[in-house]
């Protein structure tokens, strides 16, 4: 076709950068999550924050995908509820071990 547009093949400017954290909550976040799938509280203690919607953002905002998936649960007092759980993707743990090897061997950027 003369007018159709051509295929972006190109990786977004976000998707390019290399991943970086020096804030110890996110280390610690990724260190459970490299672990397993983690609901909110969780991640919550494990960071030592008590927004880890926003932890997750944060991270997020630095290219990390972290899908959260919503499953059916049954709260403290009985009512149906829907709790995220945070996961990695296989992207996620590349980029993370990549920043993990380039922080091992002395880079920080």
């Amino acid at each position: 076709m003369k007018n159709a547009r051509p295929e972006k093949t190109e990786a977004s400017a976000l998707e390019q950068r290399e991943f970086y954290t020096d804030n110890p909550r996110h280390q610690r976040a990724l260190a459970l999550l490299l672990q397993r799938p983690v609901k909110r509280e969780e991640l919550d203690r494990a960071a030592g924050c008590s927004n880890a919607p926003e932890l997750i953002a944060e991270l997020r905002r630095r290219g990390l995908e972290l899908p959260c998936e919503r499953v059916d649960a049954i709260d403290r007092d009985g009512r149906h509820c829907k709790p995220g759980i945070y996961s990695l993707t296989n992207k996620d743990r590349r980029r993370i071990n990549a920043w993990l090897r380039r922080r091992e061997g002395g880079c920080h950027a």
